[in-house]
């Protein structure tokens, strides 16, 4: 392994871009890390509990810790995260991510299905017996989802 590639990197083998640009790194206390530059990043496909994202991560020697989410990325995610239990939650989404719709469409999902049983009265007072067959699209809940 050379200088400035992760352990994670070479275990997955991801196909590495040179940077235009290198990136220092610097300590907590403004030194120069000893352990080089950031000369390389991977396009890598991040999920998690439903979320799915296209990313791209600076590659960097992190030694035992594979991947260090940065603070762009929880400020554009917003993630609810317990310290305690040491669980994240990902509630909100990121225009950004572009295909951030695991979640968000079994939500929707969920919310049709539990709407479809109140619709089905207020269909019946509404919508001429004929059309009672094609019930479902007439419903609140179903009228107001738009499929994948």
């Amino acid at each position: 392994m050379h200088e400035g590639v992760s352990v994670f990197v070479e275990k997955w083998r991801f196909k590495k871009k040179k940077l235009a640009r290198s990136i220092q790194i610097r300590n907590v206390d403004k030194t120069d890390n000893n352990r080089g530059m950031i000369m390389y990043e991977i396009e890598y496909n991040l999920y998690y509990k439903g979320h799915v994202e296209q990313v791209k991560i600076n590659i960097y020697n992190l030694e035992r810790t594979e991947v260090i989410l940065g603070i762009s990325w929880l400020v554009a995610h917003n993630p609810e995260i317990d310290w305690k239990k040491r669980e994240i939650k990902m509630m909100r989404y990121s225009p950004l991510c572009g295909r951030n719709k695991g979640i968000e469409e079994s939500r929707k999902r969920k919310q049709v299905r539990k709407g479809e049983k109140s619709d089905k009265k207020v269909v019946k007072k509404l919508v001429p017996k004929r059309f009672w067959r094609w019930k479902k699209v007439f419903g609140k809940a179903k009228s107001e989802y738009m499929p994948v």
